[in-house]
């Protein structure tokens, strides 16, 4: 049994996938053992109680440093013997957390790396493929490095970026048509033990 956590923010949109997929039993021999967000009135929190999955606060604010916040976070994982940590959407620093996880973290970006991955934010990364006039924007499932960054690359999705797109437009559509597909896919293949690291790539196995 793969024993789950998720570290949240804001809407929870990606959150709402990994819920969607739980509900439809397409996780095997998994369980999201809580839901972390760093403020309590974030849409994400409602998202998790309504779920009635187990959820804490660890709010930044009481903490004198990011480093120290990323370790209150990092010994309450550890204190409830996750397996895996799921990025939906988390929105502070993870500090130590890659280090004590390593190999054990997955995230999506909204762009398909390389492209774009050097910008701040999800944001950025949206506005800055229209600005550009790609034709093809998607998104990309990956292991934390152990920095923090985009490490290997677990798989990615590709959608055409239309003409009238707006950036919350194509944010909206990446999310729903790439990201919640990728992210509950990496964690399948996660707890199917079909995810090999050789060298910097993952590979799945048949």
């Amino acid at each position: 049994m793969i024993r789950a956590a998720a570290l949240v923010a804001g809407d929870g949109a990606l959150l709402q996938g990994i819920l969607d997929s739980i509900y439809f039993k397409e996780f095997p021999d998994f369980k999201l053992e809580a839901v972390i967000c760093p403020r309590k009135e974030d849409y994400a929190m409602v998202r998790a109680i309504r779920a009635d999955i187990p959820s804490f606060v660890v709010d930044p604010d009481l903490f004198p440093t990011s480093i120290s916040h990323s370790m209150a976070v990092a010994n309450k994982l550890k204190d409830m013997d996750i397996d895996l940590v799921i990025i939906a959407g988390y929105d502070v620093s993870l500090g130590v957390i890659p280090y004590q996880f390593k190999n054990k973290i997955i995230s999506t970006v909204p762009c398909l790396v390389p492209a774009f991955e050097d910008l701040d934010s999800d944001e950025d990364v949206v506005a800055a493929a229209i600005n550009r006039g790609v034709k093809l924007t998607g998104a990309t499932a990956y292991f934390v490095s152990e920095d923090g960054g985009i490490g290997a690359i677990i798989s990615q999705k590709s959608i055409p970026v239309l003409q009238d797109d707006t950036p919350e437009r194509l944010r909206a559509r990446i999310t729903e048509e790439c990201e919640w597909k990728l992210l509950s896919s990496a964690v399948t293949l996660y707890c199917e033990g079909r995810l090999s690291f050789r060298g910097s790539r993952v590979f799945i196995k048949d």
